[in-house]
């Protein structure tokens, strides 16, 4: 299997683990297009294991169509890029996610 297949294998996964017959019923993980064009990723972590866990900020400007925000701010994972940046801001969010369970 790729890594993308098995990224978003792994969200998905992520996501499951945490519907609890009420955290799934808000928008809780929104993945969404930008004007830019780009993507972005919004995922509330309240009620997650991931709840209060510190994130450093990444700020990465490679060009005006590639680059990369994440922050968590208020238990949400904020999160935006260029239009081919999608995996690699899940990618940011698994790697945290996975050091922080």
């Amino acid at each position: 299997m790729d890594k993308e297949v098995l990224l978003l294998s792994w969200i998905q996964e992520w996501f499951v683990t945490n519907c609890d017959g009420d955290w799934e019923h808000d928008k809780n993980l929104v993945i969404e297009t930008i004007d830019n064009p780009g993507w972005s990723v919004f995922i509330n972590l309240t009620g997650t294991y991931l709840e209060n866990k510190s994130f450093k900020l990444i700020e990465i400007n490679r060009s005006e169509s590639d680059w990369i925000y994440c922050a968590v701010k208020k238990n949400k994972f904020e999160s935006a890029g260029g239009s081919k940046n999608l995996i690699e801001i899940l990618q940011i969010f698994q790697v945290w996610a996975e050091e922080n369970h």
